[in-house]
């Protein structure tokens, strides 16, 4: 088991568009393990490879948090989608902020699985909603990308202090 530490906003890797798996190995199985280890340690349903720091096309996501439904998409792609929806999203990399964000009630996504094989999932409702939330990440954008430049200021503003006060904490505090 490995805790990966999670980037915070605004740091530049969640900006970037991450690249195409090319091979599914164990060391990418291991890294996936890895990746759930660090969502469940975090509370969170889903992650996104760049969370992590690692620039490529990989998701984790368990929406029931229970490790009964473990979802792996690698180089997932949208094909198609429909209807409207959104909730109050949060993110790992945002800690302790949310926002209403518009998305598509249903869609279908064709990946590969942690063995490499190509699937196709129909997705509608929170997994849907994840779904295209994690996406985003491995396209370089965030659920602040969304909202208005006023909103995402003050969440960046946020970010930033919390930044700090974990470096301090790791540096041994305010001694």
């Amino acid at each position: 088991m490995a805790i990966l530490d999670v980037l915070i906003y605004p740091d530049e890797n969640l900006a970037t568009v991450c690249q195409q798996v090319e091979t599914v190995d164990d060391a990418l199985r291991q890294f996936i393990d890895d990746m759930f280890d660090t969502m469940y340690h975090h509370e969170g349903i889903g992650l996104a490879a760049p969370q992590v720091n690692v620039l490529k096309r990989v998701i984790t996501m368990d929406i029931e948090g229970d490790k009964t439904n473990q979802i792996v998409l690698i180089n997932p792609e949208i094909i198609e989608c429909s209807g409207e929806t959104g909730i109050e999203e949060g993110c790992l990399s945002i800690p302790g902020s949310r926002a209403l964000i518009p998305r598509k009630e249903k869609v279908t996504v064709k990946a590969l699985n942690r063995q490499g094989e190509p699937f196709t999932l129909e997705a509608e409702g929170l997994l849907a909603i994840c779904i295209q939330h994690e996406i985003d990440h491995l396209n370089g954008v965030l659920f602040v990308d969304h909202i208005s430049q006023l909103k995402r200021q003050r969440i960046k503003e946020k970010m930033l202090k919390l930044k700090k006060q974990i470096e301090r904490n790791k540096n041994g505090g305010d001694k």
